[in-house]
């Protein structure tokens, strides 16, 4: 039966982001169970997923509480729309969320998943503005490098080429700035500390657009495309003062780093600063029901308060009952094991296994912080040299990928920049998981990089 499961998947299910061809002389591989930090395969093999799903499982596989919630939420109102209406789980779980927020998020458009929610905050800054008098103020500024999601208006904003071009054209009015990648910084890497000409990059461009032209700046607290980009010290301040001197909406998109990946409730809390919205999904439900949403400021909401204004957007499954239900069971967890102090409290001793791998001709640099960290890979480290498409495509694809599930760890092999290996295991794992992690990617690393020397290129 498990075999005729794969040989189901490789005729009739188009997974996401997946050449579809690889599967040709290879099965798909079918996860059929998880418990804690492991997944399990249909031939009972494990792995320990370092990756959380997809940024997503923070509370781990297999908690019962989440699948009764939804029982007993499903058994009771299964389905309604929040569309002039109302239901308890919507509404306790916006009053969490806003309790959590920093300043004053206090209002919460709940969305079907993340792409949905910056879809929406797209929206939403344009009607705003509109509202506000001042119609020319339609364009948005993002990251070089950045992913937001896929549907046309947070493709647009993504800053990755290769997954952008197939759907060109895309929405107008999408502005690229510097993103925070010190390792190979033109301005500032080969300095003693950041000069933030990453962050001044963005009044540059609001000049050269017209700031009056500007609805809003997207930006994640830590990126994620290119491999766990943190912000130096001083960048979040820069970027608040640069969007409050033009006044122009600073939205936080937080669908990777809310929910304690960084240690705490929303990634901005991390770093000091105040958005004027935030973007979630994910980690709200620990991925046991799809659901995300949009954190909105008071001074954001205040025009659609007056008269008969409507913000005229809607989903039939956002803020489903089930979903919400799931999210306020994930928060009980939370709040009752303080997951994001376990985070802050081990943050260090997995930072420190990752960094010990800098030894491994292959690795370059090491960076993330909380449980969300990636290796850039080299050929060469004193000259931080690049890989050619070939050598890309053979070390990620053809050598790592394949050996890192053979070893048992499922993580990221990712060459939407340069190549990099991402981790971000669920919020729950500990020293055994960081040793396991740890151990794995030594053994793989250094015998790709003896493979990679071996084909006549010295790393």
């Amino acid at each position: 039966m498990t075999t005729d499961l794969s040989a189901q998947a490789a005729r009739h299910l188009w997974m996401h982001f997946t050449r579809l061809g690889g599967f040709g002389e290879h099965e798909v591989p079918v996860i059929v169970r998880g418990e804690g930090c492991s997944v399990w395969d249909q031939h009972g093999n494990r792995y320990l997923d370092a990756l959380s799903g997809l940024f997503t499982v923070q509370v781990g596989h297999g908690r019962p509480e989440l699948g009764d919630a939804a029982k007993r939420q499903a058994d009771q109102l299964a389905y309604f729309p929040t569309w002039g209406f109302a239901h308890e789980p919507a509404i306790t779980l916006a009053s969490r969320l806003a309790a959590h927020a920093p300043g004053d998020l206090e209002r919460v458009f709940l969305t079907p998943s993340g792409g949905d929610a910056v879809e929406t905050a797209i929206k939403l800054a344009r009607q705003y503005w509109k509202l506000r008098g001042q119609p020319s103020r339609t364009k948005v500024i993002s990251r070089y490098l950045a992913y937001h999601g896929t549907t046309i208006g947070a493709l647009s904003l993504t800053g990755v080429p290769a997954i952008k071009t197939p759907f060109e054209p895309l929405m107008p009015g999408a502005i690229k700035v510097q993103t925070p990648y010190r390792y190979r910084c033109h301005d500032c890497g080969h300095l003693d500390a950041c000069t933030l000409r990453c962050a001044d990059d963005l009044e540059l461009r609001l000049q050269m657009e017209g700031p009056d032209t500007v609805a809003a700046v997207f930006m994640e607290p830590l990126q994620n495309t290119g491999g766990a980009f943190a912000p130096p010290e001083g960048y979040w301040q820069r970027v608040r003062e640069i969007c409050d001197r033009y006044d122009v909406l600073l939205v936080s998109d937080e669908v990777i780093c809310a929910f304690g990946r960084l240690g705490h409730m929303f990634g901005s809390l991390r770093y000091g600063y105040q958005p004027d919205m935030i973007t979630f999904a994910k980690g709200v439900t620990s991925g046991y029901a799809p659901l995300g949403g949009v954190m909105v400021s008071d001074r954001i909401a205040e025009p659609f308060l007056q008269d008969t204004t409507t913000f005229l957007q809607g989903q039939t499954f956002g803020a489903h009952p089930v979903s919400c239900a799931v999210a306020n069971a994930n928060l009980d967890i939370f709040e009752d094991e303080d997951l994001c102090a376990h985070v802050r409290a081990n943050e260090h001793e997995f930072a420190e296994v990752l960094r010990s791998l800098r030894d491994i001709p292959l690795v370059g640099d090491v960076r993330g912080e909380g449980y969300f960290h990636a290796i850039e890979l080299v050929p060469d480290q004193a000259s931080k040299g690049t890989f050619s498409d070939a050598e890309s495509e053979w070390l990620l694809r053809g050598y790592l990928s394949p050996r890192l599930y053979e070893a048992g760890l499922i993580c990221r092999a990712d060459d939407r920049g340069e190549p990099v290996i991402t981790l971000s295991p669920p919020l729950i794992a500990g020293p055994r998981e960081f040793e396991f992690i740890g151990d794995t990617l030594r053994r793989v690393l250094t015998d790709a990089s003896d493979a990679f020397t071996a084909r006549g290129r010295t790393p």
